[in-house]
């Protein structure tokens, strides 16, 4: 599957030919730097494996600064393993958007989630609640509610839908239309919105 990995830059809007306004993510995609071949006479597998962003030498494992000196480049940020990439590369090559990326492609964006730290179940889990505060219901409002059983199973089941962090997970997003490709400023334009805050890096794949 071809792909790149980017950053979100931010959001905006453009007007399509039928005079509509779309809501689109404006992405940093690339360009990318080969850090590994992988085929089937050795792996089993054949894949291209990304690095991107650059990364201090002093924060980057000895192993790792071997391992991108291999490739002739700098250490990097993030690094991706790419299954049955379409476009033949060597080790050390550059990848830009414009060689995966066209305008009409639908791909698939993951990224992690913003993290909205400790939170209630009617934020995290879009509980109701109890509107009703008569009838001896005391600041009920935003309480989860019963979430046990019985004497049996005498146990709160595996999932129940309680308090707890939320977000800061890995998220996919699937089936986004690229509206814009700028080649110059390794920009793309994805219709829709994609997990992550600004700055946050992004995968994108086709």
């Amino acid at each position: 599957m071809n792909g790149i990995i980017g950053k979100k830059i931010g959001m905006t809007s453009v007007f399509d030919a039928a005079g509509k306004n779309i809501a689109c993510t404006v992405v940093e995609a690339g360009p990318c730097v080969v850090t590994q071949v992988k085929n089937e006479e050795s792996d089993g597998y054949s894949a291209l494996q990304l690095g991107y962003g650059d990364a201090k030498s002093k924060s980057t494992s000895n192993a790792l600064i071997g391992h991108f000196d291999k490739a002739s480049t700098t250490p990097k940020k993030k690094v991706v393993e790419f299954r049955d990439f379409d476009i033949e590369k060597a080790l050390g090559d550059t990848i830009t958007i414009e060689e995966v990326f066209e305008e009409g492609d639908n791909v698939h964006v993951t990224g992690t989630s913003k993290g909205k730290g400790f939170q209630g179940v009617v934020k995290r889990h879009g509980f109701r609640g109890v509107n009703d505060a008569t009838h001896g219901q005391h600041n009920r409002q935003r309480a989860p509610g019963s979430i046990g059983a019985a004497s049996y199973p005498a146990k709160v089941f595996k999932g129940m839908r309680m308090a707890g962090q939320t977000g800061n997970k890995k998220v996919k997003t699937s089936n986004l239309t690229v509206v814009k490709v700028f080649p110059d400023k390794n920009l793309l334009l994805l219709k829709g919105a994609i997990p992550g805050h600004k700055g946050s890096i992004v995968i994108i794949e086709k």
